[in-house]
This record gives structure tokens, sequence and C-alpha cells, in this order.
């Protein structure tokens, strides 16, 4: 993301904000934290409150065969979500984070509401992408690389010759 963008009042495109909310989505709780807690230091702790605090319940996971075929209900996974809404200050829109992962784990979705809520703010979004989303977005890179990489060393080449004319 560029500094321009960062800097700017315009809210950020949804593109932009689906792509960190899928990176906070992935990104486990400790980490989070820990990252979070770093950038905060140096800025006044937010103040939000819930629009929907954490909740635990289960979402259908829909599959298609072959993955292109006529989908098909495969079962049901625990999900947590959460939306808060940061308190608004003198001539500023109040934000609202919403955050929703696999698990079951409250803290974790408060984590990500929250920090999803921040980087909707100019003042704060600079910081936290450089510091939470970059990072965890190269290392979820890395660990998909390594995994296609893994897969790929099982590969088998299946060929069919023909014999005779």
């Amino acid at each position: 993301m560029s500094a321009s963008h960062a800097t700017s009042c315009t809210p950020p495109s949804s593109t932009l904000r689906r792509a960190w909310m899928a990176v906070l989505a992935r990104t486990p709780r400790a980490e989070l934290e820990a990252a979070l807690n770093h950038a905060l230091q140096r800025m006044p702790r937010p103040a939000y409150d819930w629009l929907r605090p954490p909740e635990i319940g289960l979402a259908m996971v829909r599959g298609r065969v072959g993955g292109s075929g006529d989908p098909f209900n495969l079962g049901e996974a625990t999900v947590t979500r959460a939306t808060l809404r940061l308190r608004a200050t003198e001539g500023a829109e109040a934000a609202v984070g919403v955050a929703c992962h696999l698990g079951r784990d409250r803290r974790r979705a408060e984590l990500a509401a929250l920090a999803d809520a921040l980087l909707q703010t100019p003042e704060h979004h600079a910081v936290l992408h450089r510091e939470l989303i970059e990072p965890f977005a190269a290392q979820q890179a890395a660990q998909r690389a390594a995994r296609r990489q893994d897969a790929a060393a099982t590969r088998v080449e299946f060929f069919t010759m023909v014999r005779g004319d």
C-alpha cells in the first residue's frame, strides 16, 4: 500500500481491506497480540464499544466435486466473530472493525477486530500496516510456498505409451 493512501482521508478500498482481514484471520493469537501491543506502545490505547462482542458459532462448509462441480454441504466448522466501533474523536468518524476466523478464540477475534478498525484510521494505518500486515502476509506467503514445494516433491507424472503403429 502506498504512503499516500495512508495519509489521505479516504477510506481504504474494499480489496485492500479484504486482503488485510484475510491476513488477520490467519494470524495466530499470540503473534497478533504481541505485534499489536508493540505497535500500540507509541500511541494512546484506543477506546472502543462492542457492536457484537466475540461470539462462537458454526458455519456450513461447502465443497464442490472436482473443484468445479455442483456444490454440496461438506460439514460445519466452528467460527468466532466480533464487531467493534472505535470511540469517535473530535472531527473524526468512528471506524468499525470486524473479525471472523475459524476456531473458538474470543480474544483473537477481539484483537483482529481492533486491528481492522485501527487500520481504517489514517493516523494509525501506515504504522499498523508496516508492523502487522506486511510481516504476517510475508510469513503466510512463505508458509504457502513451503507447502506447495512439499506437495510438488511427491508429484507423480503419468504418461501413456502407444504400442506399434
